[in-house]
């Protein structure tokens, strides 16, 4: 097998007809992930490139070389023939100093980064004038990024692995269970931090059947935290934590003192904690401290996700599981390769992404474009500049607001009177009334009984009709479903009273109207309860 791809190394130069995305073996320690999957090179060879992989690269995602090859790559046999013949390099983790040094001259680099946390690999970088878009810098405000966010997809599986680990490491269930052996109760988990990491421990933990209770800083997360089964706890400290690019920023001293106030009456409730607040570009910030570590119960557990940046937890030992004051501290580094197969896939997704948005022509030719704001934000050298940080994306103008003097009269039509939001005047009330019953009256006066009949039974199913919608719940209350069961009960009730005197009547003097208004009364029944029936299937899905 060795000699087979020995001899195919050297077609990574010379069958090259646009430009080798080559995929190195990650060399950083307990790495298990692979920067890109067979599928994803057979769609990176439509789109006109080859693509090189190193013999094993994929092996510990339970992605052999075999798999490589029947996509369409070429397997090269080591390190050295990997990074010289390829173009373009894609990575997991940011290279170290030998694979900088492998790196040939003015190639492109995709991968993790981290440039503000590794200044010096920034300036070997921009020494071999290399162009390095890092994924961890892309700009996750842009909508059209979200297809291109690495970190968010790992960050949901290193969320999912913490929950596992968490139950792992814990002596029970995570469900409330009453057998014939004894009740055991659900465990409590408390997570501390509701990003994308956050939710996903929370849905996990949910699913698993347990208490599950989170805290974040940004107070718009509640609603998601409660969508997805948790319990959203509030500091006792009013202050805004969003930062920007959907992360959240250092708090005052103030709210801190109420957060930990908050974290210590946790810690001596739940059973498990697992932490997951980070700040771009600084060390995570100490939620968890010693006290509340023995505070907490004999067999809890700890699952500190920040422990690669020096962790949530003061008692953690990145890289490590170790039982402090009874409690196992869990400071994986590795949470996202816990799950290779997964994550592998889930990246060289994204990277494909990023790729079509490079190579919009399908040429196997990039092209990094400075104008476009979320390849801006991810290049991060260029041409031997460092070009990070990226200046903020541009913002669309917002439209020109309306001239007040137009939009007056607009006001006044939708609400009947000059200024919006105040009660009508009771005089103008009374003459709205007085012209309605006037109205009425001459209808009444001139009109002849039949159709007065008629008339009282469409004011009648008007109100009606008008009265079940307003009684409903208001979650069921969309413009499609107040209109659709208004006019629904208006006809229902219309052909209730064409049909009632036609039952059991001798001689039947119009079997055509009966038919019509069964028909109606029918289709009217389906109408309602069906909708009915579907939007609470709707809103079930966001229920526990």
């Amino acid at each position: 097998m060795q000699a087979g791809t020995a001899a195919e190394a050297p077609s990574v130069e010379s069958a090259k007809l646009a430009q080798c995305i080559g995929v190195p073996t990650e060399v950083f320690p307990l790495e298990k992930r692979v920067a890109t999957v067979p599928e994803v090179v057979a769609k990176l060879v439509k789109l006109g490139f080859s693509v090189a992989v190193q013999s094993g690269a994929g092996d510990a995602a339970n992605f052999s070389d075999e798999s490589y090859r029947d996509a369409g790559a070429t397997i090269v046999p080591d390190a050295q023939a990997l990074w010289s013949g390829a173009d373009i390099v894609f990575k997991v983790r940011g290279p170290n100093a030998q694979e900088v040094g492998l790196l040939r001259e003015g190639g492109a680099l995709i991968s993790f980064i981290w440039p503000a946390q590794n200044p010096e690999l920034m300036q070997q970088l921009a020494a071999k004038k290399a162009t390095v878009l890092a994924i961890d810098a892309l700009p996750r405000t842009l909508s059209r990024a979200q297809k291109m966010d690495a970190l968010t997809s790992m960050a949901g599986v290193s969320g999912y692995r913490a929950v596992i680990e968490a139950a792992n490491a814990f002596g029970r269930f995570f469900n409330g269970q009453i057998t014939a052996a004894g009740k055991v109760p659900p465990a409590k988990v408390f997570i501390a931090g509701a990003g994308v990491a956050g939710l996903a421990a929370i849905g996990t933990a949910a699913s698993l059947g347990a208490i599950v209770r989170a805290n974040d800083t940004r107070a718009e997360v509640a609603d998601q935290v409660v969508s997805l089964g948790g319990e959203f706890v509030k500091v006792d400290y009013v202050e805004e934590g969003s930062g920007g690019g959907g992360y959240a920023k250092v708090m005052s001293e103030g709210f801190q003192q109420a957060q930990r106030e908050m974290y210590a009456k946790q810690a001596k409730e739940a059973d498990i904690i697992i932490t997951t607040a980070l700040i771009p570009g600084k060390p995570a910030p100490k939620l968890i401290t010693a006290d509340m570590v023995k505070s907490m119960k004999p067999g809890s557990v700890i699952v500190d996700m920040a422990a690669e940046q020096g962790g949530n937890c003061e008692l953690t030992e990145p890289g490590q599981a170790v039982v402090k004051h009874g409690v196992t501290i869990v400071g994986y580094t590795d949470l996202a390769s816990r799950l290779a197969k997964q994550s592998s896939t889930l990246y060289a997704t994204n990277l494909f992404r990023l790729t079509e948005e490079l190579c919009k022509t399908k040429d196997g030719i990039i092209d990094v474009n400075m104008e476009d704001d979320a390849i801006r934000g991810l290049t991060v050298t260029k041409g031997g500049a460092i070009t990070w940080p990226a200046p903020a994306p541009k913002q669309a103008a917002a439209p020109a607001a309306a001239p007040a003097k137009a939009a007056a009269p607009a006001a006044k039509k939708a609400h009947g009177h000059g200024d919006a939001g105040e009660p009508m005047a009771g005089s103008k009330l009374a003459i709205m009334f007085g012209v309605a019953a006037a109205l009425f009256w001459l209808i009444g006066a001139s009109a002849p009984p039949a159709f007065l009949s008629h008339f009282t039974v469409f004011v009648l199913a008007c109100f009606v009709g008008y009265m079940v919608v307003w009684n409903v719940k208001p979650a069921l209350h969309t413009p499609l479903m107040s209109v659709t069961n208004a006019i629904s009960s208006i006809i229902a009730i219309g052909a209730l009273v064409q049909i009632s005197p036609m039952v059991g009547a001798a001689g039947r003097p119009n079997e055509l109207i009966t038919w019509v208004a069964g028909a109606g009364i029918v289709l009217t029944a389906i109408n309602m309860f069906g909708g009915f029936a579907v939007t609470q299937r709707m809103l079930a899905m966001f229920r526990k």
